[in-house]
């Protein structure tokens, strides 16, 4: 695989963190791009997360802690904008004083008609970062549905808009007879209706029979990411039970990890740069849950020049012998002739 391009990984994706004052129609700046898909989450106390997409448009909500359908709401994220969003005053993303996370990703700041797959889609790809949003129309048949990347996707999280369903999630460490959901803690599970047996190509990814990824005549939305070298990285690892715990290689300095154990129920364990600017990497957010932030000393981690370490043994980030996956994104690379150094 030839050296990412991309010398400054901030310009794709980044952390912005924030504290709310109720005010309306307030700029959040210092994204640094346009992001076309947001995902915030207060801190200091219990709020779902919102994620939303240029595609689907600011107002449109989903929240990854519920099955919830597609909802509109006009006054809590209003637009997306040069250097970052825009908020309104509903305490859901600007209380007064609240703290709040958000990550954010840029995908091509337009959309474009996709008809590599049986089914056409509506897509905003990067290929550079290997990020895009596709929203497609269900048919209840087996089908495939284009991506734009033009390498094949390593992680894939898929959501039905109409109707309340659970968020289906496609890793390539499972494999195409797995998948995990994203609002709930549950282990992975055996499945042929959600991917058709069969793993994404550079054009397509595969949808089986299930309503939950392909309920016919439904709109759909997925996020698709691939791995690029020094920027992004989607793998596994079994963890050892140890304080000295588990090295994972990743080729870069992390900026974002999500980690999830799939041999059986646990958390999505979300960790940032930004909340923790020095080692070690304690205050977690889980994509299932609503709860506030928490200081997880038991589930430590390391922030590396090329990857991260666990610190503790918690059941988290690195049971004796547990199964996890996880994705991460890049502060810096380790790739070409970037000088990347430890925190």
């Amino acid at each position: 695989m030839a050296y990412t391009t991309i010398k400054k990984p901030s310009d794709y994706f980044n952390t912005k963190l924030y504290t709310g004052d109720a005010t309306d129609d307030r700029s959040i700046t210092g994204v640094g791009f346009q992001p076309d898909f947001s995902w915030v989450k207060r801190r200091d106390s219990a709020g779902s997360h919102r994620l939303k997409d240029s595609i689907r448009g600011a107002t449109k909500t989903l929240i990854s802690n519920s099955t919830n359908a597609e909802s509109t709401e006009a006054n809590v994220f209003q637009a997306f904008e040069s250097d970052g969003f825009q908020l309104g005053s509903d305490s859901a993303l600007n209380a007064s004083g609240g703290t709040y996370a958000s990550w954010n990703w840029l995908a091509s700041n337009t959309t474009a008609s996709n008809t590599d797959g049986s089914i056409t889609s509506t897509v905003s790809a990067n290929t550079t970062s290997g990020f895009s949003i596709v929203t497609y129309t269900g048919t209840g048949a087996n089908a495939t549905v284009g991506h734009g990347l033009g390498v094949a996707p390593k992680m894939i999280i898929v959501k039905r808009l109409e109707t309340a369903d659970n968020w289906e999630v496609y890793h390539e460490s499972l494999g195409n007879g797995t998948a995990i959901r994203l609002n709930l803690n549950e282990a992975s599970f055996s499945t042929s209706g959600r991917w058709n047996n069969t793993s994404p190509t550079s054009s397509v990814f595969s949808l089986g029979t299930a309503t939950v990824i392909n309920a016919s005549g439904e709109d759909l939305i997925a996020y698709c990411f691939a791995e690029k070298k020094g920027f992004s990285k989607f793998g596994s690892y079994t963890g050892n039970g140890s304080t000295d715990g588990t090295f994972v290689y990743t080729g870069m300095r992390p900026a974002f990890v999500m980690i999830k154990r799939t041999d059986t129920a646990n958390v999505w364990h979300m960790i940032d740069n930004k909340r923790n600017t020095f080692n070690t990497v304690d205050k977690v957010l889980f994509a299932e849950d609503s709860s506030a932030e928490a200081t997880s000393g038991s589930n430590q981690v390391d922030f590396l020049s090329n990857g991260f370490k666990a610190r503790n043994s918690g059941s988290q980030i690195n049971a004796s012998g547990g199964s996890y996956i996880y994705m991460a994104f890049a502060e810096e690379p380790l790739v070409g002739d970037n000088p990347c150094t430890a925190r």
